[in-house]
């Protein structure tokens, strides 16, 4: 019986006497099915779409990479500019509190020289002024000794008043600069601006009311520079108070 191999090609057998040869249809296994055009094509789109998707998702890979360091570049740009900011805002307020402190040492300086160049003017002017005050002793010692004089001579008075004037004239100076004659008769007296040199006795005078002034004192802004030397009363009724003055006027 003849018969045919899986690759088409005649193959004898031995048959037994009597039997015929039957040509026989073999399928060979390593044959596959041919793929039909419209199958093809739609394989090899499948295959350029999958080819194009792997290209754009390496694509979009390398830009994300992109974007992402650009990104850290930037955060690390920000970082750096906004500590730069912060040491520039402290910078600035330690200049400004730098400033302040030196502003006001400034003005403490300022104050502290003006207060004590108006010390030392106040304190020359004051020795100034302490200088004076015997010559202008003398002059009143010299004119109320004039006046009690007993001369008759005109050219004599006229004298003492010249010194006189000489003598207000001098006053008049010292009150434009500040200067106080405490002249205090008939006033209370006042420890921190007399000088008790000696007592009165007086019924009807207030107790401790200055009674003469031996030699007048001076004031200059406000201040005692040099005490009135007095004599004061006693053994009169007591000073009434402020209010008991003023509720007795009423």
């Amino acid at each position: 019986m003849e018969r045919w191999d899986n690759n088409g090609n005649d193959a004898e057998e031995t048959m037994g006497e009597g039997e015929m040869k039957v040509p026989i249809d073999v399928p060979s296994t390593d044959s596959a099915p041919e793929l039909d055009e419209e199958a093809m094509v739609e394989a090899a789109i499948r295959a350029g779409e999958q080819a194009a998707e792997e290209e754009l998702a390496a694509q979009a890979d390398a830009e994300l990479n992109t974007v992402k360091a650009e990104r850290d570049e930037l955060y690390e740009r920000l970082e750096e500019a906004t500590s730069q900011v912060d040491e520039a805002k402290q910078a600035a307020k330690d200049a400004v509190d730098r400033m302040a402190r030196l502003q006001a040492d400034w003005e403490n300086f300022r104050r502290r020289t003006r207060q004590e160049r108006e010390i030392e003017r106040e304190r020359a002017a004051e020795k100034l002024v302490l200088g004076l005050l015997p010559v202008l002793d003398d002059m009143e010692r010299a004119v109320d000794h004039a006046r009690q004089s007993s001369a008759e001579d005109d050219q004599f008075y006229q004298f003492v008043d010249g010194v006189q004037q000489i003598h207000d004239k001098m006053i008049t100076i010292l009150e434009r600069d500040g200067v106080e004659v405490i002249d205090p008769v008939g006033e209370p007296f006042e420890p921190l601006a007399h000088q008790a040199v000696g007592r009165e006795e007086n019924a009807e005078a207030y107790d401790e009311t200055v009674a003469q002034v031996y030699q007048k004192g001076y004031r200059m802004g406000g201040k005692v520079i040099r005490a009135a030397m007095v004599t004061v009363t006693y053994g009169g009724p007591k000073r009434p108070t402020e209010e008991e003055a003023t509720e007795a006027g009423e």
